[in-house]
Parts: C-alpha cells; sequence; structure tokens
C-alpha cells in the first residue's frame, strides 16, 4: 500500500462475554449472556455460542432466554472491561501515537509512520493480536486498508480471531458488491430510501452521478458519492474529543399514546444508552431528548444540570422533558443524547461511576 496510509482496525471479539469466560472458566464454549436475567433486563453483550442461536446486544434478556433456553446470565462488571481495555490500550500505544479509541473494545490506528518502522500494516495488525492474547487471553480481529471505513470493513470479514486487508487495487471491487447498509452514514432509513432507487449495493449506488446524489440527498450526497469510489479522507485523532453521545430509533409503525412512548424509552433506547456511555467511559451535565414527528418536523428539548446527570436518574428526566409540552403529531423517531461530556477519569464531584442495573 505504497503511497497510501496504512490503517488498522483492531476489534476484540465478542468483548464483555469473552471476559467472563476468561475469568470463569466454567463458561467457556457455553452460551453467556452479559446483563439481564431469564425475567427482565437487556443483554449487554452475547457470547459466540449465544449468537448462533440469534441472542444480540441490545436484545431484551427475555427474548434472548426464548431464543437460547440455556442461556447464562451474567451481571457486567465494567470496571474489569475497562481494566484489560487499558492493558489493550497500552500494545496499541507501543506501535503508534495515532491510536483512536471508539470504545472499550475497538480502536483505529495509523501505523503508516510507526515506532518500530516496520512496513507491512499487515504484519503490524498480527503482532498485536498476539499480543493481546499473551497478555489478555483474548482473542481479538482486525482489518487494514488505506482508509478508516475501509479497515473496520474488514475487521467483520474474518471474526472472530482473524483479520483481512483491502488494498486499493481490490477496493472499488470489494465496494461494488458491498450491500449498502453497510456503508459509514447509511443506516436502516436511508438504506431503504436508497432502495427506493434501486439501490441495494455499492455497484448500483455508483451509476448515480453526483448532481442527482446532491440533489436527492442533499450534503450527504456528496459523502455517498466518494465513499463508494473508496474516498474517505478522515484521519485517526487520538485526541478526538466527542461533543455528545446518544441512539435514536426510527420506528416502523408511528408512536402515538405516551405511555407507549414512555415505555418505548424505558426498555429500549434507554438500555442502549446507557450501554453506550458505559462502553466511553463518560458522562455529562445536559440530557437531551429528540422528536421527530410523522411530518419529518424535528424538535429537542434539553435539561442541563450544574453537575454531571447520573444514569440513576436520567429516565425521570427523559420523561420530564416528555411532559415539557404537549406531542402535537405522531412520533417516527426518538433520541436521547448527553453533551458536555467528562471522561470518566477525571473528577466526578457527584462520587458516583455510571452503573447500570441489569
Amino acid at each position: 500500500m505504497e503511497n497510501y496510509r496504512k490503517i488498522i482496525h483492531v476489534d476484540m471479539d465478542a468483548f464483555f462475554a469473552s471476559v467472563e469466560q476468561l475469568d470463569h472458566p466454567e463458561y467457556k464454549n457455553k452460551p453467556l449472556a452479559v446483563g439481564g436475567n431469564k425475567e427482565r433486563g437487556v443483554v449487554a453483550a452475547a457470547s459466540y455460542e449465544a449468537r448462533k442461536f440469534g441472542v444480540r446486544s441490545a436484545m431484551s434478556s427475555k427474548l434472548a432466554a426464548l431464543k437460547c433456553p440455556n442461556l447464562i446470565f451474567v451481571p457486567p462488571r465494567f470496571e474489569r472491561y475497562k481494566e484489560i481495555s487499558q492493558v489493550i490500550r497500552k500494545i496499541f500505544l507501543s506501535y503508534t501515537d495515532l491510536v483512536e479509541p471508539l470504545s472499550l473494545d475497538e480502536a483505529f490506528l495509523d501505523v503508516t509512520i510507526n515506532h518500530f518502522g516496520l512496513p507491512s500494516a499487515t504484519l503490524i495488525a498480527k503482532e498485536i493480536r498476539q499480543k493481546i492474547k499473551e497478555e489478555t487471553g483474548l482473542n481479538a480481529s482486525a482489518g487494514i486498508s488505506y482508509n478508516k471505513f475501509l479497515a473496520k470493513i474488514a475487521s467483520d470479514l474474518n471474526k472472530p480471531n482473524g483479520q483481512a486487508l483491502i488494498t486499493p487495487e481490490k477496493a472499488e471491487a470489494f465496494l461494488e458488491k458491498l450491500p449498502i447498509e453497510k456503508f459509514f452514514g447509511i443506516g436502516k432509513v436511508m438504506a431503504k430510501k436508497m432502495n427506493g432507487f434501486g439501490i441495494y449495493y455499492g455497484y448500483d449506488l455508483k451509476q448515480y452521478s453526483l448532481p442527482f446524489l446532491t440533489s436527492r440527498f442533499g450534503k450527504s450526497g456528496l459523502h455517498f458519492y466518494q465513499i463508494v469510489r473508496g474516498i474517505h479522507e478522515s484521519e485517526v485523532k487520538p485526541n478526538r474529543i466527542r461533543k455528545s453521545l446518544g441512539v435514536e430509533h426510527t420506528f416502523e409503525k408511528d408512536l402515538i399514546a405516551t405511555s407507549e412512548i414512555k415505555a418505548t424509552l424505558k426498555d429500549k433506547l434507554l438500555p442502549e444508552f446507557y450501554r453506550r456511555l458505559e462502553g466511553n467511559s463518560a458522562y455529562g451535565r445536559t440530557l437531551t431528548l429528540k422528536i421527530k414527528y410523522n411530518d419529518f418536523t424535528l424538535h429537542t428539548r434539553s435539561k442541563t444540570l450544574l453537575s454531571p446527570i447520573l444514569i440513576s436518574s436520567m429516565e425521570n428526566i427523559v420523561n420530564e422533558l416528555l411532559d415539557q409540552e404537549p406531542l402535537i403529531l405522531p412520533i417516527r423517531l426518538l433520541g436521547v443524547s448527553l453533551s458536555n461530556l467528562i471522561s470518566k477519569d477525571q473528577d466526578n464531584p457527584s462520587g458516583e461511576q455510571l452503573k447500570i442495573d441489569y
């Protein structure tokens, strides 16, 4: 990949569940869910043995138990996951200062110029995975390419415990065969919209001109035009400061009743929101509720406190924001986000660490 950047995306395999199987040998090779129980709660992570039954993260634990009757539930231990994540981070930093963590279990590395002067990003990725195994006992997968998007896609190709390389020469053909929902910036809603234009794979997207894409998708049109051609200039940012962290969901059927909306927030959005907060080791002072009505008008309602907002009080604040003004139309999308973020490693005046009760 001469004259190109050398980017590695490292992603730990079923990280939370694998840590539990590592620390508790009796769980090895058994279907395991971190978080929840057979009666209530949400799955934060699932082992590969559980995934064979269709168990996934953010799934209600009751549904997970139905899919996999022998599923073992264990409570999460985020301090333990963070402890191992720090070991992994040190391994990354031994190769390059350009490390961009995405969560406790994945990161981008730019190894174009690295501490050992190694020319092969593929061999570096192999070494890193081997060191992670030696120092933590856990498996990691990796993707290697000339930009972040392709590296992240590549890390999924040979999971678990594998790696893949997408070279500039192979990128065009690879992207043409890639399902449209796998591209950065294309979620379920956008994918459905593109399907309406006959766009299902990268090849289909590539047939449309830049003027057409910008006229249909606005500013995102340029991004779609470039990314299907393997152009993604985003740099690996080691000191990336996240401005906010949140989740949102577009519903197949519009929500109307307030009771239904509150139940959806409590049972679906907020558990996933808490999991993301834990995974990113962050807390903040401003909580925002995002509401998109079925006429596509967007409204946001926020509350800012002087001290960091505790997870234990978030549901009450979200409900308070929901009740702040009457809802004027059926709702097609809800989102919850936290801003004014502070790293958990900084001083926490509340004294309470982020903790989820599953």
